[in-house]
């Protein structure tokens, strides 16, 4: 059955964000709001609603300003600042891109009995509930499937040398070269150490080529970090994860990301937690017949209160 709670915490968000449209908003706000984890409201959200945060924000001044535009005379730069816009250029992109048509331009059409009034009403009908997405897109086959696959693990905390890449998620095989190089010149090998991929960012929020990506792998507590300037160390955090093994293309990762934030975690008896998540890659990719990856995906989780 559902978890009418995860419902209720993103309906509050929903709520404050047609209140408080007309100002600047932000995501460690409306993850205050929730009592959702920053580091994974985003994502919550996304799953839940159907459209990132950002996005849902900007539909719901869209539709304010289409209004403003048919039933007012006030200027595109006061609609712009009414509806929360940082800036007319700012509103005059984000509308063109939703709607393939400047203010203006919609103004001017609606003047002359366009069908812009039925497009104003496909988004009322489409803001009107958006948690019906959610229930919507309920399948309950899925969900068995993910709760026959999820097991609960406790994990240490692990001292890990990483190297980090900015950009592209797909192209973090970079990064995995040359940490590869430099694990095999100092006798790091996966028999005895394992490799994590931490992905910092939520590609959703975050432009593709400014995503944060860290390829770690541990190391012996002894290990000598001493003239090592290819890598850069740190500690990851131990604690209670939820583990589902992956094997697949490395494409159907991010739905593999939505459906457990979406689906499993709401009918679990836990809430996500301020940790990242850890991708404990268990193969390489080039040598698999198929090209897929496997990947022991362990999502930080507390117990439910």
């Amino acid at each position: 059955m559902e978890n009418e709670d995860y419902i209720k915490r993103i309906g509050k968000v929903i709520q404050f964000i047609e209140e408080n449209c007309f100002r600047p908003i932000s995501l460690e706000e409306l993850a205050s709001i929730s009592s959702f984890s920053k580091y994974h409201f985003s994502r919550i959200f996304t799953s839940i609603v159907g459209l990132t945060p950002i996005a849902f924000v900007n539909q719901k001044r869209l539709h304010k300003a289409a209004v403003y535009l048919i039933e007012t005379k006030k200027t595109i730069l006061e609609i712009a600042s009414l509806c929360g816009f940082e800036s007319v250029s700012n509103f005059n992109a984000i509308f063109k891109r939703h709607f393939n048509k400047t203010p203006s331009e919609v103004r001017k059409e609606f003047k002359e009995n366009s069908n812009f009034p039925l497009q104003l009403s496909k988004i009322q009908e489409e803001l009107s509930n958006p948690l019906i997405y959610y229930r919507s897109n309920k399948n309950d086959f899925l969900r068995r499937v993910w709760k026959m696959n999820i097991s609960i693990k406790e994990l240490p905390e692990y001292k890990v040398a990483y190297i980090r890449h900015i950009g592209s998620y797909l192209d973090t095989h970079h990064a995995w070269s040359k940490l590869g190089k430099w694990a095999e010149q100092n006798k790091l090998f996966s028999t005895d150490q394992y490799f994590i991929g931490i992905s910092l960012d939520d590609p959703t929020m975050t432009d593709e080529f400014a995503c944060r990506y860290d390829a770690c792998v541990t190391i012996p507590i002894d290990f000598n970090k001493n003239d090592q300037s290819e890598v850069l160390f740190k500690q990851l955090p131990g604690g209670l994860y939820a583990l589902y093994p992956f094997y697949d293309t490395i494409d159907k990762f991010a739905i593999t990301y939505q459906s457990l934030y979406g689906q499993w975690l709401p009918n679990s008896e836990y809430d996500a937690d301020d940790r990242p998540c850890l991708e404990f890659c268990m193969n390489n990719p080039m040598n698999d017949p198929e090209g897929r990856c496997k990947v022991d995906l362990y999502i930080p989780i507390k117990k439910r209160i």
